[in-house]
């Protein structure tokens, strides 16, 4: 009898993660779900970029599942069914959400996927991160005790997520157009300072407790701000904001969405 009551409450503690992994998908997804270029990208984007989209944030999944994860299950084995779970979760509520909202290309089998596989990732993301802002656990979670480069994923994964919300609009490209050199110069200084603001106030589990303020722009500030760059340019890329560009246009979207980027790396531990 115990052991069934055991088995029992175990399925139960199954259900609720899933329920808070669905309710985290939409959480940080629905955003996006309603964003009207997205719709339009995902019919044409081409399908490798699509693929790749998706192949890409499998190991930044992984990585969420292990430091924040929708169950408190841990290790190899587990860290991937969270993540194969999360996917799964991102396509279904995704399906789903855009089915109900009738904007799915329903003339083109190929185009309907590719709408719901650029939302699905987004979906993942929240299911993944679930535990940590739907069930009201106060217990220290894995990310405070992460290493340096668990610190500096952590980072990367919040520059995507914003990054990510941003990258498919009109007005952020409106922005970059309008954007002088000197205005981008301005947004990377503002950029590095807000980050190394909330990163030194805030402070990282990689941090020393009296660490200076120069030690942490050199440890945090700086490479967090690279890697801000570099999820901005990947984002822009899958949403086909760089097509056609030279390369001062592309520099300017880059610089111009590495501000909400750098925002997302510094909150990333409010957001896992």
């Amino acid at each position: 009898m115990k052991t069934a009551d055991r088995g029992m409450g175990a399925e139960i503690d199954y259900l609720s993660d899933l329920g808070r992994a669905f309710g985290g998908a939409l959480l940080f997804s629905l955003p996006l779900m309603m964003t009207m270029e997205m719709w339009a990208i995902g019919v044409s984007a081409a399908p490798a970029r699509r693929l790749a989209f998706v192949i890409v944030a499998l190991p930044v999944l992984y990585g969420l599942a292990h430091y924040a994860g929708f169950s408190a299950r841990r290790g190899l084995v587990n860290n991937s069914l969270d993540t194969l779970v999360a996917l799964a979760v991102g396509f279904s509520a995704s399906a789903a959400l855009l089915a109900m909202f009738n904007v799915l290309d329903y003339a083109s089998l190929t185009s309907a996927v590719g709408q719901i596989s650029l939302q699905a990732v987004p979906a993942a993301l929240g299911a993944l991160v679930a535990r940590r802002q739907l069930s009201g656990d106060t217990e220290e979670g894995d990310e405070d005790e992460a290493s340096y480069p668990g610190e500096l994923f952590l980072m990367l994964a919040g520059a995507l997520y914003f990054a990510m919300n941003l990258a498919p609009t009109e007005e952020m490209r409106l922005i970059a157009y309008l954007t002088t050199p000197s205005g981008a110069l301005g947004l990377l200084a503002l950029s590095l300072i807000l980050l190394h603001v909330i990163v030194f106030e805030a402070g990282f589990a990689g941090q020393e407790e009296k660490e200076s303020p120069l030690r942490a722009f050199l440890d945090f500030t700086l490479p967090g701000y690279a890697l801000c760059l570099a999820a901005s340019f990947a984002m822009l890329w899958v949403f086909g904001a760089v097509d056609g560009h030279g390369a001062g246009a592309v520099m300017a979207n880059v610089v111009v969405l590495a501000l909400p980027a750098a925002l997302g790396a510094a909150a990333a531990r409010l957001l896992v």
